[in-house]
């Protein structure tokens, strides 16, 4: 009985220790980073960049339309 007892004690425990070992998953762990977010490519980030900019340059004239201010009046 006193075997399944340690057994039944130990199991949890090991399986903790396991699971929070990270040399065992750290492979695992950086692939699925890299599947999930992919290094930058200079062509894509300027792309972003460039989208940005052009959002916030239509929220601005859209905030200026918006307070009745001509755009010829913002610098």
């Amino acid at each position: 009985m006193d075997e399944w007892m340690v057994l039944y004690l130990s199991f949890p425990v090991a399986m903790f220790w396991i699971s929070n070992q990270a040399g065992y998953f750290e492979k695992y762990v950086v692939k699925r980073k890299r599947e999930i977010f992919p290094p930058d490519e200079k062509m894509q980030r300027k792309e972003l960049e460039d989208f940005k900019q052009r959002m916030r340059k239509r929220r601005e004239e859209k905030f200026l339309k918006q307070l009745g201010i001509p755009e010829s009046q913002e610098d």
